[in-house]
C-alpha cells in the first residue's frame, strides 16, 4: 500500500474535493437520469450497472457519479486515469479483473477522460468488456461518437450529463456553508445575491463554483467575533467580474436582453454591442444570447435580408464550438449585422395573424383537392381530384385554392418595401395578379 508523508496528511483538500457527494441523496443535478424512477438511478440502486459512458462538460459530476456507484456496488471498483496510463497499465488492470472473475466477483473499471486513450489502448478493453470480465464506465467531455471506437461504444450505454443549473449550484454552495466538511464550523456571512452571482459565474461547473466560494471566504473580512463577511467587492475581485452581480432569472436579465433586442431593432450597433458585453461579462450563457439573435433575424428582419438568419445560426454554432471567451467576437459580428440590416416584421405579423385564424378554426378540414390519395378508397372519395401540378404549368403557377373555403382570399403575409423584401413584394403582387386574371378567365368560360 502506498504510504503518505506527514506533509501530505496535513495538506488540506480543496473544498470541491472535501464536499464530493457520497450518495445519490447528496448528488446535485442530472435529475433527468437520477430522479425518482429514472433508469440510471434504478440501475445503481439495484446494483445492475452495465458498461456505460458519461458524457458532459467539466464539473457536472461524472467522476463523482462513478464513485457513488463504487460505494453502492458489490463489485470490485478500479479507478483508472487515461492521462497517466498506457497499454502496460491497462493489461495489469485487465489481469486483476480476470482474476476477480474467476472468483465470481464483478469488476467495475472507471476510466476518467477516456477520450485521451488512442485506438490501440481502447481496443485493449474490448475483449474484456465482451466476455464480462469488466464493466467499463468511461467519463469524457468529448463527443463519444468521434472519440470512442465504434466497437467499444456499441457495447456501452451513453448517458449525457448536463451543465448544472444556477439554482442547483446555489444549493450546492449553501450546503458547503452548512456542512462541516465545508465551512459548517465557521460563521460566514454572505448574501443570497452573492451566492447566486457565484453560481452564475460558474456557468454550470460545480467545481468552479466551490473553488470560487472557497476563495471569497478565505479573502473575506474577519470580524472581532471570528466570523467572516463576504462583500460584493470581494466577489468582484476574486472573479475579476465587475458586472458579475447579475441575476439570470431576475428582472435585470430581462431588462438587458430587451435592451439588446431593441438596440438592434433601432439600428444602433454601438448600443447593441454594449448591452451584449454587459450580458456576457456578467456570466450570461452565450448560447442564450445566440438563440435570441436567431429569433430576431426572422422576427425583425426576415426577407428584408434573408442572410441575417444565416449569420445568426452561424454565430450560434460558433458559440457552441468555442464557448467563452472566444465566441464574443462572433456574437458581436451577429448583433452588428442585425443592427445594420433592413428591418421588416412582416413574417412575425403573418404568423400571428394566421395563428389567430388557426386557433379559431382548428376543425377546418383540408380541401379535398390538396389531399393525397394513396389508396383506391381515397380516390373514390375524391381525394386529390382536380389537383393542379404547378411544375407542369408554363408559368409554374396555377389557380389552385389551398386555403379552406371559409378562409379563401385571406392574406397573412404583407411584405414591406425594406431591403430585399421589396423584390419579394413585387413577386407576390405578380403572382396574385396572375391568379386573379386566370380565375376570372375560368369563371367567364364557365358562364
Amino acid at each position: 500500500m502506498e504510504q503518505t508523508t506527514l506533509f501530505e496528511r496535513r495538506a488540506p483538500q480543496p473544498l470541491a474535493a472535501r464536499l464530493r457527494p457520497r450518495t445519490l441523496e447528496e448528488y446535485v443535478g442530472q435529475t433527468h437520469l437520477l430522479g425518482p424512477g429514472k433508469v440510471l438511478r434504478r440501475l445503481i440502486e439495484s446494483d445492475q450497472v452495465s458498461s456505460m459512458i458519461f458524457w458532459g462538460p467539466p464539473g457536472v459530476g461524472k467522476t463523482t457519479l462513478a464513485r457513488i456507484i463504487a460505494n453502492q456496488t458489490k463489485a470490485a471498483f478500479i479507478d483508472f486515469s487515461a492521462v497517466t496510463s498506457g497499454i502496460k497499465e491497462i493489461r495489469a488492470v485487465m489481469q486483476q479483473a480476470e482474476d476477480n472473475r474467476r472468483f465470481g466477483e464483478k469488476t467495475i473499471l472507471f476510466v476518467d477522460e477516456i477520450h485521451r486513450f488512442n485506438k490501440a489502448q481502447q481496443d485493449a478493453f474490448l475483449p474484456f468488456v465482451e466476455k464480462g470480465s469488466i464493466i467499463l464506465i468511461g467519463a469524457t467531455t468529448e463527443n463519444p461518437s468521434f472519440e470512442i471506437n465504434g466497437a467499444l461504444l456499441s457495447r456501452c450505454k451513453v448517458f449525457v450529463l448536463q451543465a448544472l443549473k444556477p439554482e442547483e449550484i446555489a444549493e450546492l454552495l449553501r450546503r458547503a456553508l452548512r456542512d462541516k466538511r465545508g465551512f459548517g464550523d465557521q460563521i460566514v456571512h454572505i448574501g443570497d445575491d452573492l451566492l447566486e452571482a457565484i453560481a452564475n459565474f460558474a456557468n454550470g461547473d460545480a467545481r468552479t463554483a466551490l473553488s470560487t466560494l472557497e476563495m471569497v471566504v478565505l479573502n473575506g473580512e474577519v470580524g472581532s467575533d471570528g466570523s467572516t463577511t463576504v462583500t460584493a467587492e470581494t466577489v468582484e475581485q476574486c472573479t475579476s467580474k465587475k458586472s458579475l452581480l447579475y441575476d439570470k432569472k431576475g428582472e435585470e436579465h430581462y431588462n438587458l436582453i430587451s435592451a439588446l433586442h431593441k438596440s438592434m431593432r433601432n439600428s444602433d450597433p454601438d448600443a447593441a454591442v454594449y448591452w451584449l458585453a454587459r450580458m456576457l461579462e456578467a456570466g450570461e450563457d452565450p448560447l442564450y444570447v445566440a438563440r435570441r439573435v436567431i429569433r430576431f433575424a426572422s422576427e425583425d428582419i426576415g426577407l428584408a435580408d434573408p442572410r441575417a438568419l444565416d449569420q445568426a445560426v452561424a454565430a450560434y454554432q460558433a458559440c457552441h464550438f468555442l464557448g467563452m471567451p472566444e465566441c464574443t467576437v462572433h456574437l458581436t459580428q451577429a448583433v452588428v449585422y442585425m443592427s445594420l440590416a433592413p428591418k421588416s416584421n412582416a413574417l412575425y405579423k403573418a404568423y400571428e395573424h394566421a395563428k389567430t385564424d388557426a386557433l379559431q378554426q382548428l376543425a377546418e378540414p383540408v380541401p379535398l383537392v390538396i389531399r393525397n390519395a394513396p389508396t383506391r378508397l381515397m380516390k373514390e372519395l375524391d381525394y386529390g381530384k382536380g389537383y393542379q401540378y404547378a411544375h407542369d404549368a408554363a408559368d409554374k403557377l396555377t389557380t389552385l385554392q389551398c386555403l379552406p373555403d371559409s378562409l379563401a382570399g385571406r392574406s397573412y403575409y404583407e411584405p414591406t418595401e425594406e431591403g430585399l423584401e421589396a423584390k419579394y413584394k413585387a413577386r407576390l403582387e405578380t403572382i396574385k395578379a396572375w391568379k386573379e386574371e386566370h380565375r376570372q378567365r375560368h369563371e367567364d368560360s364557365d358562364r
